[in-house]
């Protein structure tokens, strides 16, 4: 076994109390899907999901851990990022009405929306957290972690 019983507990509760608990991400796909339809707020949770990826290449790649040893770097990511949502927050306030229902101003092309997403979770200084911080605390670093340890190959075959 890889982690242990009272570990995985503890890792799964936190984990829970970290996605319950609403962040940027949320507010950026409730507010894409409110203001632009369901199609909208689908693209934005794929640009979301992108962005969490981008974070564990990162941390798979000690990019993440680098970034955590200088407060200034962490502190200017997580700046940049508030400071995007405020732009965005801004943005949407300088409008009028009609813009904000117009479904075809081109706020609402789907790719502008997934990067939009990808630039939220990217900054989200929530997601950063998690794996700068609370992730590690349940990684063993002496485990053997290569693929052939990790995937057994012959229950793949018929």
């Amino acid at each position: 076994m890889l982690i242990g019983h009272s570990s995985l507990i503890l890792f799964i509760t936190g984990a829970v109390i970290l996605l319950v608990v609403p962040g940027p991400a949320v507010t950026y796909v409730v507010s894409r899907s409110v203001g632009h339809g369901r199609a909208a707020g689908l693209v934005s949770v794929m640009g979301i999901v992108a962005g969490t990826l981008c974070h564990v290449v990162a941390a798979a790649l000690w990019i993440s851990a680098l970034l955590a040893s200088s407060a200034v770097a962490f502190q200017f990511v997580k700046y940049l990022g508030a400071a995007y949502l405020v732009y965005l927050g801004i943005k949407t306030l300088r409008r009028n009405d009609g813009q904000l229902l117009d479904a075809d101003a081109a706020e609402t092309r789907l790719i502008r929306i997934f990067g939009q997403g990808l630039l939220v979770n990217l900054l989200n200084p929530k997601t950063a957290l998690f794996f700068l911080a609370f992730l590690p605390q349940f990684v063993d670093p002496r485990a053997d972690t290569s693929p052939s340890k990790s995937c057994n190959w012959e229950s793949c075959l018929p």
